[in-house]
């Protein structure tokens, strides 16, 4: 029964290991912040009705942390130019720097600024070195393969970068499955964002891991479609409209919230067309008749919003020679963004806002996105302050929208989340440069400016310009009867939905382009480790930090109903050490950091969370040998061949065991006379 986990086309929560994943259902403080507030630590959900439990938190309390890869257990900022481009030619402007992502002041903050980033790359089309460049730097941290969900509450109080009248900043929250690495283009090619376990021959060659798949390999099932599905919980559109868009009910002005889900396969034919409305019904207008367009219905819409008239989705083409990853015609498909544009208003970049996803995954879901309400006065209400308001539904969709249209479904892929801000030529730049006006995007250069909206590079000069985090909550559910959907799971490698030996077979696919990759030291991650980082004084490893465990606080609540003991405090996360202290630093010299328990990180700034969850890999590797053999199948031909060999080395084997017990058998001869002289013959 075990061995049919990876060879039977189970339901995933009938497979083998329900027992095991029953046993650790119950809420793991692994990825708890301990400073997240006790009133913080259950939320209701605002469809079901039911509790869920809080399993993974950051407040950001903590000034100075850092993120880039190895610093902190749970995110990761990138150090990466971000290649991300359109058919077109547009695309991202910025390189992405560890740097610019630190906390302070109580908030993860996320920088974006005018800095020049070269340097040179082979160019594999022409055969030689070429030099690349980025006129802009910024920041994304996300927590690919080290916290993933499946299904669950997201809250995130957050403050958006920048004037909020001036276009050209590409703010967002959102969450991607695991086997889809952010700006890795090569990890989600074919993969992002696909949702559908259906074998159509047509579409197999576009989903790499189709469920027309015999063999999907690197533990993945059979006949089992996966891909890395996109839920943005919030993406933000600047700029000044002078008024409502075009074709926006109710009406709709920049700037604007994009609340979407990107899924595959999409609509083929008879789409809306961008900056229009779907239209709904056939109808004649003079002598000009308008055919009804295929869109999605049963859309649930509230408050200031509107379906997003201005992206539909984008059709994944054939691939130029010049592009950086390769995809045939054959494996050309359409990916849909099933989506609706919300009001923001200029409060929304001064204070934290509160925006809130509910995610019941898989066949018959649903997905619902929350804002807080504001009361301006008795007949009108906005969007607005996130200040305990109450919550409007302000978009949700179930999964029969999607599976009556394109056989897609509500994601159920193990997902991580990622919060950014890009600078791309393709989100609210100018669509109508004069003609004159010479293609380039470098504030320094007076003949690129008619490329930038007004005020843009001057925003940029400032050194002002963040996205502030103040806190992000993940909850779950423990009773999987109280919601629609497939059961809450946490891990990126659940037993269901495997992603880790696909990411381990396929790791190239995970890591930074030469010369960057160059200090990677051929991983796409590198290990957290317990202290270590270089340091002058305690204050250098966390030494000044006053910690409060709120988890151990509400641990008490929990289990005796009351609190039966004073809250402790504590102070400092390690010290400065002389490095001969610690013995695996010992041949350094000079002062290093030593972690307390429970703190990690190269300077102790970052909590030790452990990933408890169950891994489909670590349960493949306990099983017998016999268990990991994948199926076989080979020609009739072959098979008659090998066993004839095999017969023959048996019959071979045989005839030379007879023959050599037959001559131990035999008397032994009397050596030959030789001139009458007995003796060896010579």
């Amino acid at each position: 029964m075990v061995s049919c986990l990876y060879h039977c086309r189970w339901q995933p929560w009938r497979i083998s290991v329900i027992v095991y994943l029953l046993l650790l259902q119950s809420v793991s403080a692994g990825f708890i912040d301990i400073d997240t507030p006790l009133d913080r630590r259950t939320t209701t959900s605002l469809i079901d009705g039911s509790e869920y439990e809080l399993v993974m938190s950051d407040e950001f309390n903590v000034d100075n942390r850092t993120f880039g890869d190895g610093h902190d257990a749970t995110w990761t900022a990138l150090d990466k130019s971000d290649d991300d481009s359109s058919n077109a030619g547009g695309g991202s402007m910025q390189f992405y720097n560890s740097s610019a992502v630190t906390t302070e002041n109580g908030y993860l903050k996320i920088s974006s600024f005018i800095d020049r980033t070269e340097w040179t790359r082979y160019d594999q089309v022409k055969k030689a070195w070429k030099k690349e460049r980025k006129n802009f730097t910024s920041g994304m941290v996300q927590s690919w393969n080290k916290f993933c969900f499946t299904g669950g509450i997201v809250e995130v109080d957050v403050v958006f970068p920048g004037d909020p009248f001036v276009g050209g900043l590409w703010p967002a929250v959102w969450l991607l499955g695991n086997l889809g690495r952010a700006t890795y283009l090569p990890s989600t090619n074919n993969i992002w964002p696909w949702s559908y376990d259906k074998c159509t021959r047509e579409l197999q060659k576009a989903q790499t891991i189709s469920a027309c798949n015999r063999e999907n390999h690197f533990g993945m099932f059979p006949f089992r479609g996966r891909g890395a599905t996109e839920i943005d919980i919030v993406e933000v559109m600047t700029g000044d409209s002078n008024g409502p868009l075009p074709s926006t009910r109710p009406p709709i002005s920049l700037p604007y919230a994009d609340l979407t889900l990107q899924v595959a396969p999409g609509i083929p034919k008879n789409r809306p067309q961008s900056g229009h409305l779907p239209v709904r019904k056939t109808r004649i207008s003079g002598h000009t008749a308008y055919a009804a367009e295929t869109w999605y219905t049963g859309l649930h819409m509230e408050g200031n919003t509107s379906i997003n008239p201005f992206f539909y989705g984008t059709y994944m083409a054939e691939t130029k020679p010049e592009e950086p990853v390769s995809r045939t015609k054959q494996e050309a498909f359409q990916a849909d963004a099933v989506g609706v544009a919300h009001q923001l208003t200029p409060s929304h970049f001064r204070h934290p806002h509160t925006f809130r996803l509910e995610w019941q995954p898989g066949a018959g879901g649903r997905i619902d996105w929350f804002v807080k309400g504001y009361q301006i006065n008795e007949t009108l209400a906005i969007e607005g302050d996130g200040k305990g308001h109450d919550w409007v539904h302000v978009y949700g969709l179930e999964d029969s929208v999607l599976s009556s249209l394109t056989g897609a479904q509500i994601p159920i892929e193990p997902s991580y989340l990622i919060m950014n801000t890009a600078i791309s030529s393709t989100w609210g730049f100018p669509y109508d440069v004069p003609e004159w006006c010479t293609k380039c995007f470098d504030c320094e250069d007076p003949k690129c400016q008619c490329n930038f909206n007004p005020g843009f590079c001057e925003m940029m000069r400032t050194g002002s310009v963040n996205l502030n985090i103040d806190s992000i909550r993940v909850y779950q559910s423990k009773n999987d009867d109280a919601h629609v959907g497939a059961p809450h799971t946490l891990g990126c490698d659940p037993p269901d939905y495997p992603t880790k030996e696909w990411i381990m077979g396929h790791s190239y696919r995970y890591m930074r382009n030469p010369p960057f990759s160059f200090n990677d030291h051929g991983l796409p991650l590198q290990r957290v480790p317990t202290g270590g980082g270089s340091c002058v004084s305690d204050s250098d490893c966390g030494g000044h930090v006053e910690n409060e465990n709120l988890t151990a606080a509400y641990d008490e609540l929990r289990t005796y109903g009351r609190r039966t003991k004073s809250l402790e405090k504590s102070m400092g996360r390690g010290r400065c050490v002389d490095s001969m202290s610690i013995a695996i630093f010992s041949s350094l010299g000079g002062k290093m950091c030593e972690c307390f328990d429970g703190y990690s990180g190269p300077n102790c700034m970052s909590l030790r969370h452990i990933d408890d969850a169950p891994s489909a890999y670590k349960i493949r590797m306990n099983q017998s040998p016999f268990h990991r053999i994948e199926n076989f199948e080979a020609p009739l031909f072959f098979l008659v061949s090998i066993s004839a060999m095999i017969s023959l080395l048996f019959a071979f084997g045989v005839t030379k065991t007879l023959r050599d017990k037959r001559d131990r058998l035999m008397p032994l001869r009397p050596p030959p006379k030789v001139d009458g002289y007995r003796g060896t013959s010579i």
